[in-house]
């Protein structure tokens, strides 16, 4: 019984050494972990602190390059809804992993060699294979047959065009307008430059969802309901 007993309690007393190694293992661990940045920060003026922002500027950086980016609005022609001074965080990944721009979003694309050498900031109106024409009868823009009441959105007095145009866009590119007609230069203004006035989707840089600042003006920018009964282009866009 005793010959028994004796191998047992030799694991039992050997159970707080085994636990003392693991959390001394543990302790080196943490400790070799934690170097790193202690030395960096030993190396910088002013330690963690500087460590830290640097950190945080880093993170940003990344947001900015590969998430949500902010820009400011420079000119009226988006006005009702975007003003002068206005800063939108443009979402990055809006049209990754398949998607694509969809008429009323608001989207922010790069319009050289189209519009000119700069960032642009306009609404979507037609897609790739969509018939895009003005005006209706009504004085409206009409896209696949369907007519377009835009009144939610366009700048109070403005006409949906006072050019009149009749275009059918591209696959894989979009025909864009201002939401303030009398003061944007848009895809109106370029049908006869080199593209015919469309971007290519390739070049926006992402969809307007936020107003950010002011934050009195704070703002998530939804599509709006006016072009969901526009049909489909022969069926192949929605």
């Amino acid at each position: 019984m005793d010959t028994e007993a004796q191998p047992v309690e030799r694991d039992r007393s050997s159970r707080p050494c085994d636990s003392e190694e693991i959390s001394d293992t543990e302790g080196r661990e943490g400790r070799s972990r934690s170097a790193l940045p202690d030395r960096i920060a030993g190396r910088l003026p002013g330690g963690r602190i500087t460590l830290t922002l640097l950190v945080c500027l880093l993170f940003l950086l990344l947001l900015a390059t590969f998430v949500m980016q902010p820009f400011q609005i420079p000119s009226g022609s988006m006005e009702r809804g975007l003003r002068i001074g206005d800063r939108v965080l443009v979402n990055k990944l809006a049209y990754r992993f398949g998607a694509e721009p969809r008429r009323g979003d608001v989207v922010v694309f790069d319009g050289t060699g189209y519009f000119g050498d700069a960032d642009y900031v306009k609404r979507v109106v037609g897609v790739g294979g969509d018939h895009v024409v003005c005006c209706d009868k009504e004085g409206r823009v009409e896209v696949n047959g369907r007519s377009v009441d835009e009144s939610a959105f366009l700048f109070p007095g403005d006409h949906p065009s006072d050019v009149p145009f009749d275009v059918m866009v591209p696959d894989g590119t979009l025909f864009l307008l201002g939401d303030h007609r009398g003061d944007s230069s848009d895809s109106r203004d370029h049908l006869g430059s080199p593209g015919g006035g469309m971007i290519p989707v390739g070049d926006v840089i992402g969809r307007a969802d936020w107003i950010a600042w002011p934050a009195g003006h704070w703002t998530r920018l939804e599509r709006p309901g006016a072009y969901a009964r526009v049909p489909a282009a022969d069926g192949a866009h929605g």
